[in-house]
């Protein structure tokens, strides 16, 4: 069977643009993230955009991507670049790290 479980554990590797920096964004993410129960971080970008790599099962993955597509009120966003990796387990929690 090719077809992966859905609860299988994936990456989502996200790059959110527009107005997402100065928001409160990267504690929206860390906030949402915690919530779903996902591992990996959130960062500011120099470029001016917000970085994400969280893992979990895909559903729940799916969940987050749509709260990044909306983003907290203050913020706008006009794109969300997204891929998908397989899962690393590296991570043991959800975080804030520093702009890259």
């Amino acid at each position: 069977m090719t077809d992966s479980s859905p609860e299988e554990t994936t990456r989502l590797h996200a790059i959110v643009e527009g107005h997402v920096q100065g928001v409160g964004f990267r504690y929206f993410v860390l906030n949402r993230a915690n919530e779903l129960n996902l591992t990996g971080w959130v960062r500011n970008t120099f470029s001016g955009d917000v970085e994400v790599v969280a893992e979990g099962e895909r559903q729940i993955l799916d969940d987050l991507l749509e709260s990044l597509k909306k983003g907290p009120r203050s913020s706008f966003v006009s794109r969300v670049r997204d891929s998908w990796e397989p899962a690393t387990g590296e991570f043991t929690r959800f975080e804030v790290k520093r702009t890259f």
